[in-house]
């Protein structure tokens, strides 16, 4: 009787999983009903995950069922074409019901999973099937074929998984979503899984997730580097270009890869399924080992494609992962959905908005509006009179180091005095900007982009973008990025994302340099306004200072005139 106890309640467990998760896996089929696969919800607001191939074949908008038998309108949101990802959000409701991301890194072999979707298309009525299996494998690397779409670190089931199952679900015993069906194995001659699944882990989708949210085409990363297999399971870096990150922190070709982004280096196969599942920008700590010493560094992780290799056509079609292949004779039998052809009305179509190098531009924008609320503690400095860009501004103060300092930031130039340390001067002419002060990156100019950030707004700059999220420095905590262009220069400012605030903000003045990195360590009230009262500055491996500001003079443009 114990035994069939213990069957009872198994199966009793198995069924209340099912249940619950049931109501958040979506339905997806493109607008005339004739294609599409599955998703599952992920907030109470709409937003739900897929494949990249599934919803690129679908165009900006989709029809999206639940297991309630609803049908809902959706737009495409951000896309991922490298790992295969795509974010979309539903419509109508901010009251979804949505699963709970679980925890990737934890998933073992024989550990129990569930898979659930729209196998076939069957799902006409929005029921999701549902199959049962365990894990086969962990930390599977899946080479591309022919196409951008690259499993790695991805999780391999028994799970039944067939086409139309892509882009669903992959639950663990608790009902957490561990992961994102994709690929399978499939026999020569039909489209019948034979046993072998590969979800994207979730952990990999977290590190993409702000930037998806915010309306991008996303690019995974690459070190600058290449890697061979060495004697006794060692990994050697066989190139490396000299413009990368990686080359400037100091890692030469021949050199031993010990660890990469916290997990020890084995194989090749290793290595590439770490370095897959960030994205282009990231730093991560890499560790290695130079004529039998080791070195640790914190490299900034390059894109792996060029900008235009990532531009979508007009009517995408993307080729599915390798074992998807054509149709069978048997997809003949299954009908397409049956339905309703209601236009989709005006308030749905101004949640697109087309933009060269975006997946959809409204997405950005309104991230934009989000992290820049952080701004609100300089709300003073905006507006005209003595808060404008044209006006002079001189700061003075003093370094950690007793060393005297003055920053004149002046519509024609810009300049630095120090006591000890070597003067700068900018001009603001249409030249390019320099490294002035000398070993700062460019200071210089990375004070008068603040400048204008706090005076002017994004408005100032010739491009602003909302770059999603990332670890700032060492930190695992990650910060909110925007990015903002003005001729040759880039900034990367960093927002708070629990305390929205600024605390910092990288400057490159070139390409294929290192930024003049400044971070706000103490803010302070200046005659009414708010401003930095410590702010360290970095250039490459070197601190060049901490500096202490004690006063700001500002004089409106009339009176810099006089």
């Amino acid at each position: 009787m114990a035994a069939e106890s213990d069957v009872l309640l198994a199966e009793q467990q198995r069924t209340e999983v099912v249940r619950k998760a049931a109501p958040t896996v979506v339905a997806i089929f493109s607008p005339d009903g004739n294609g599409g696969g599955s998703g599952v919800l992920i907030s109470p607001d709409g937003y739900a995950l897929s494949n990249f191939h599934v919803t690129s074949a679908c165009g900006e908008f989709m029809k999206c069922g639940l297991n309630d038998g609803a049908l809902y309108d959706a737009v495409i949101v951000g896309i991922d074409p490298t790992g295969d990802v795509a974010l979309i959000k539903l419509l109508g409701r901010d009251d979804f019901p949505y699963a709970p991301l679980g925890d990737s890194d934890t998933v073992a072999v024989g550990d129990w999973t569930y898979a659930m979707g729209n196998p076939f298309l069957l799902a006409t009525d929005f029921q999701p099937t549902v199959t049962y299996g365990m894990v086969s494998g962990v930390h599977r690397y899946q080479y591309p074929a022919g196409t951008f779409l690259e499993y790695t670190d991805c999780i391999q089931v028994d799970t039944s998984i067939n086409p139309g199952n892509s882009g669903g679900p992959l639950f663990n015993a608790n009902g957490e979503l561990i992961g994102i069906n994709g690929r399978i194995a499939v026999e020569k001659r039909g489209r019948v899984n034979v046993g072998a699944g590969y979800a994207i882990s979730i952990n990999q989708i977290k590190h993409f997730m702000d930037l998806l949210r915010g309306g991008l085409i996303v690019d995974h990363a690459t070190l600058g580097a290449t890697v061979r297999s060495g004697p006794d399971r060692t990994v050697l870096v066989d190139s490396i270009l000299e413009t990368s990150d990686a080359y400037r922190r100091g890692l030469r070709e021949g050199d031993e890869v010990v660890s990469f982004a916290g997990r020890p280096i084995g194989s090749v196969n290793q290595f590439k399924n770490i370095l897959g599942i960030y994205p282009k920008g990231w730093s991560v700590p890499l560790v290695f080992r130079q004529e039998g010493r080791k070195q640790e560094i914190l490299v900034e992780l390059a894109g792996l494609h060029r900008s235009s290799e990532l531009l979508i056509p007009e009517g995408p079609k993307v080729p599915p992962p390798r074992g998807e292949g054509p149709k069978s004779p048997d997809d003949s039998q299954h009908a397409e959905a049956q339905l309703p052809k209601e236009e989709l009305s005006d308030e749905y179509k101004k949640l697109f908005v087309k933009k060269k190098g975006f997946a959809n531009y409204y997405f950005n924008q309104h991230e934009q509006s989000r992290v820049l609320y952080g701004l609100q503690s300089f709300a003073q400095w905006k507006g005209e009179g003595t808060n404008s860009a044209a006006a002079k501004w001189i700061i003075n103060g003093r370094t950690t180091d007793s060393d005297t300092f003055q920053f004149k930031l002046l519509p024609q130039a810009l300049s630095a005095q120090f006591t000890k340390r070597a003067p700068g001067l900018q001009t603001l002419d249409g030249a390019e900007f320099s490294d002035e002060p000398p070993g700062t990156g460019g200071l210089l100019g990375a004070l008068y982009q603040l400048k204008l950030l706090l005076t002017e707004g994004v408005t100032a700059f010739n491009e602003s973008t909302y770059s999603g999220s990332q670890p700032l420095d060492a930190s695992p905590f990650l910060v909110d990025v925007l990015t903002t262009k003005k001729s040759t220069v880039e900034c990367r400012w960093y927002f708070d994302k629990t305390d929205p605030r600024l605390v910092g903000f990288d400057t490159l003045i070139g390409p294929d340099a290192d930024a003049c990195k400044i971070r706000f360590l103490e803010f302070g009230d200046f005659e009414g306004r708010q401003f930095i009262k410590r702010f360290s500055v970095r250039y490459g491996d070197t601190i060049y200072g901490q500096f202490d500001v004690q006063t700001i003079e500002v004089t409106q443009p009339n009176e810099a005139r006089n």
